[in-house]
């Protein structure tokens, strides 16, 4: 196998990481400019694809955990202040109602 193909292969699929696009093997050997097909049939190239492939899948995993975690305080932080809201309503009521 030519080291320049592997190389071109890495330095495609780091591109399109960079540019927080699609790893495809379609747009892996048009960048590279080999076929696709040799992306499928030489191991080494298709390894190098599925393993940028699933760098950004985790990374996207990330990303998507870290939205859900901030999405979730915020609705914690809501349900908080309403909790505070509450509390501040039922203590002034019971000022006002000496039997409790």
């Amino acid at each position: 196998m030519n080291p320049d193909v592997l190389t071109r292969v890495e330095h495609a699929c780091q591109d399109l990481l960079a540019a927080d696009q699609p790893v495809t093997f379609d747009e892996v050997a048009r960048r590279a400019r080999i076929g696709r097909a040799t992306l499928y049939r030489q191991p080494e190239l298709r390894a190098a694809v599925e393993e940028h492939r699933q760098t950004r899948r985790d990374a996207l995993t990330l990303t998507d955990n870290a939205t859900q975690v901030d999405q979730l305080r915020a609705t914690l932080q809501a349900l908080a202040d309403k909790v505070r809201r509450h509390d501040e309503q039922l203590r002034r009521l019971q000022r006002r109602d000496p039997s409790h």
